[in-house]
């Protein structure tokens, strides 16, 4: 039960830095880094969320029950 909370946080801050990445590219204009930094932590988040996923799966959390 414990993965599925954990699952669903990751996506919420998923989620979350997609829209700051989107805002800060409404409002920089083109100028600045901090777009990049931000969807650059989305894709770590998402890497990291996978293989999350797949740890799980392999130790028998996630699954048929």
């Amino acid at each position: 039960m414990w993965i599925k909370i954990a699952i669903v946080v990751m996506l919420f801050f998923i989620v979350i830095s997609l829209f700051s990445a989107l805002f800060f590219l409404s409002k920089d204009k083109g100028n600045g880094d901090r777009t990049v930094k931000a969807l650059t932590v989305r894709i770590s988040l998402s890497i990291a969320l996978f293989v999350m996923i797949l740890i799980a799966y392999r130790l028998g959390y996630l699954g048929q029950q």
